[in-house]
């Protein structure tokens, strides 16, 4: 996980691709593998979020551009924090295994 995540809103464009993502939630696995936990999960933009089957798990790494930051207020950078300390803390869990 990144020191400092996009918030939710925030459109972005993957690495290899030339369809935008907004971001739509953090700290996600595929069902069928809960070994790895994402970054981030995104929907197709404009579109919005359609049906499972298209939702998109990524890193931060994974991101070319940043077209657009989500809304951010106090709510949002204390999100941010406990999201920091629950990915540090799957980190560990993962390593120590």
């Amino acid at each position: 996980m990144v020191s400092q995540i996009l918030p939710a809103g925030s459109v972005v464009l993957l690495k290899e691709s030339t369809k935008r993502v907004m971001i739509m939630g953090f700290a996600q696995m595929q069902p069928d593998d809960r070994s790895r936990v994402y970054d981030y999960c995104g929907c197709l933009y404009p579109e919005g979020y359609q049906d499972s089957e298209k939702i998109f798990l990524f890193d931060h790494k994974d991101i070319d551009r940043v077209y657009h930051v989500g809304y951010m207020d106090e709510e949002q950078f204390r999100f941010e924090e406990e999201l920091g300390k629950l990915m540090n803390q799957l980190e560990q869990e993962k390593a120590g295994h």
